[in-house]
């Protein structure tokens, strides 16, 4: 069976200290952040399965907003979808891959999306 299960997060407002240049510098930005988690599926889920059996959506919240260390500075936001990949992978053998897509919403003029999508697979032991 080639059965894969994605738990997502989405559209998460987080303020992050971010960005390069000065009037980023030292004042934290407002994030819209989505994380997908594709991790390995059980063999079956029966109305009775305990929350074990899977990844609670928490810790996906968790390593996108509270998980994230207090006081650094990301200079690009993909350190900060990096820092996200790897907590999940700590966290969690189970995770095989983690997608996290990141918008900076005070750089927006028009209502556009401008931001990055990191896609991590978990690394070979």
């Amino acid at each position: 069976m080639n059965d894969s299960l994605i738990l997502e997060v989405a559209d998460l407002e987080v303020d992050v200290l971010t960005g390069i240049y000065s009037e980023e510098t030292g004042k934290p930005q407002p994030l819209r952040i989505t994380v997908q988690a594709r991790y390995d599926v059980a063999d079956h889920y029966d109305a009775d399965t305990p929350l074990d059996a899977s990844k609670n959506y928490m810790d996906l919240k968790f390593a996108a907003s509270e998980g994230l260390p207090k006081g650094v500075h990301f200079k690009l936001i993909e350190a900060v979808a990096d820092h996200i990949c790897e907590s999940l992978f700590v966290q969690d053998r189970r995770v095989q891959a983690v997608t996290v897509k990141i918008v900076k919403l005070a750089i927006a003029e028009a209502n556009e999306k401008i931001g990055i999508t990191l896609h991590r697979e978990r690394p070979a032991d």
